[in-house]
């Protein structure tokens, strides 16, 4: 939330700038919303690589299996794309 808000307020100048040549208040919500959405995505998918990996090392490290459910893998990066639609 706080990204979206420092993001739109740093670019107030670039609104402006594309408010004058044209673009609606729709184009400009739409640009930020799927800014919004790549990074949460991006971020959602990296922090599961990042747990996956770090689960794999301390499987071999402590001589233990390692199950993975896919679908809690699948519904943390959901969960973080519709945290960045809604805050974004």
């Amino acid at each position: 939330m706080n990204i979206m808000l420092v993001s739109v307020t740093e670019r107030t100048r670039e609104i402006g700038i594309r408010k004058a040549i044209g673009a609606k208040k729709k184009d400009i919500m739409l640009q930020f919303l799927i800014e919004a959405v790549v990074l949460s995505a991006f971020g959602g998918i990296l922090g599961a690589l990042i747990g996956l990996g770090s689960a794999e090392v301390l499987s071999s490290m402590l001589d233990m299996t390692m199950q993975i459910t896919w679908w809690i893998v699948g519904g943390s990066v959901t969960f973080s794309i519709l945290i960045g639609i809604i805050f974004g």
